[in-house]
């Protein structure tokens, strides 16, 4: 068994205010779990929007209740549609931990730099969200082979590109902590490696669908392999990977997108983007970053635990006396078949995969908040 820091995922969708029939703060939270996940920071596009502290602290009194850490991000403009910055003071004073408008991009540069300058000032950071729509001819499959093959229009590398190319600029002009959300384009992989170099506090995130899987996905998984930003080809996979290896990418988060089976059983351009991916991320990053050699586990414990806490200005976990007990306990080379889910839905191209990394244990400050079912007898002290 390995013993490590709780897992934590600071881009998650727990759907909760406004489409719990997707996922709610409860059962989301149970996923976590499962996962090996300790601490959680939740998107900002519920509905209502986490512009204003009410919403805001409805989530985090749900949280405080669940066995882990549920932490909420707050939106960077009110109701995300980048007009009109939201109370950024009285947000972080109610406890937000940073602000993102995932889902969306902040499309006015000079909204954008005042939002980048309030959160340098308040020592938060900030996570954003990728897409110039001016590139996107049809959201979720990648603008390639593909594409074209299923004569849908797709969405081009160009959609991140330009915008991961505007916003370095912003951070390294600003001062500001910033985070490119769910990197998938391997262009913009050496864009946020050139402004590191030149500076800039950038970090950027990889979730797991994005180094595994390539746009062949959706000829095999159809809209269960439809996400925004769309996995891509096996060069931008590989330069992601790359990423990963030597710090460019410094977290790998799940993005975590419950959808219902309904939502999902549309056709292609009519379906929903995102998969879930809480259960199935620690499998995948040994499977297809730890197996080929390409991190050690050491590092992927890293990306998956350490450097999204401290991006998040939390205290990372450690396993030592006096820590905090926030910790998973796995069996690195246990395969497990990935069939049924602790979240309310099941959309995820990796039903019947065999992974490695079963979780035994979750234990959330000192308490048990997971344990694989066959071992329930511990327990009992039986």
């Amino acid at each position: 068994m390995i013993v490590a820091p709780g897992l934590v995922d600071v881009h998650v969708h727990f759907r909760d205010p406004g489409f719990t029939y997707k996922e709610d703060i409860e059962t989301g939270a149970r996923a976590a779990a499962r996962g090996g996940f300790t601490t959680v920071v939740c998107m900002a596009n519920t509905k209502p929007v986490v512009d204003n502290t009410e919403t805001l602290k409805y989530i985090q009194e749900k949280g405080e209740r669940t066995g882990i850490h549920v932490l909420q991000a707050a939106a960077v403009t009110k109701d995300l549609k980048g007009l009109e910055l939201t109370d950024m003071d009285s947000l972080a004073s109610a406890g937000a931990a940073g602000f993102t408008d995932d889902g969306v991009p902040v499309m006015d540069e000079k909204i954008l730099t005042a939002a980048l300058e309030k959160a340098r000032e308040l020592d938060l950071p900030v996570s954003l969200h990728e897409e110039d729509p001016a590139f996107v001819a049809a959201a979720g499959v990648h603008q390639g082979k593909v594409s074209k093959q299923l004569h849908y229009g797709g969405a081009s590398r160009t959609a991140e590109d330009v915008m991961v190319a505007r916003d370095c600029v912003l951070a390294l002009h600003t001062g500001a902590s910033v985070c490119i959300q769910h990197i998938s384009s391997g262009n913009s992989v050496e864009l946020v490696r050139t402004a590191k170099r030149l500076g800039a506090d950038v970090h950027a995130e990889a979730t797991p669908h994005h180094f595994t899987l390539t746009e062949e996905a959706v000829l095999e998984y159809g809209t269960m392999a439809r996400m925004n930003p769309p996995v891509r080809t096996e060069e931008d996979r590989m330069k992601i990977i790359e990423g990963l290896k030597d710090g460019t990418i410094d977290m790998i988060v799940t993005d975590h997108a419950p959808h219902s089976d309904e939502e999902k059983a549309r056709p292609l351009e009519k379906a929903p983007s995102g998969i879930i991916g809480l259960e199935t991320s620690l499998g995948l990053g040994i499977r297809s970053l730890v197996e080929p050699g390409y991190l050690t586990l050491m590092q992927l414990m890293a990306c998956m635990s350490r450097n999204p806490a401290e991006f998040y200005r939390m205290v990372p976990g450690s396993v030592t006396e006096g820590a905090p007990a926030d910790l998973v306990i796995f069996g690195e080379k246990e395969l497990w078949t990935v069939k049924d889910f602790a979240s309310k839905s099941s959309n995820s191209p990796f039903i019947g995969w065999e992974l490695p990394g079963k979780v035994h244990y979750t234990i959330c400050a000192g308490s048990i908040v997971y344990q694989m079912e066959d071992d329930s007898r511990l327990l009992d002290g039986k």
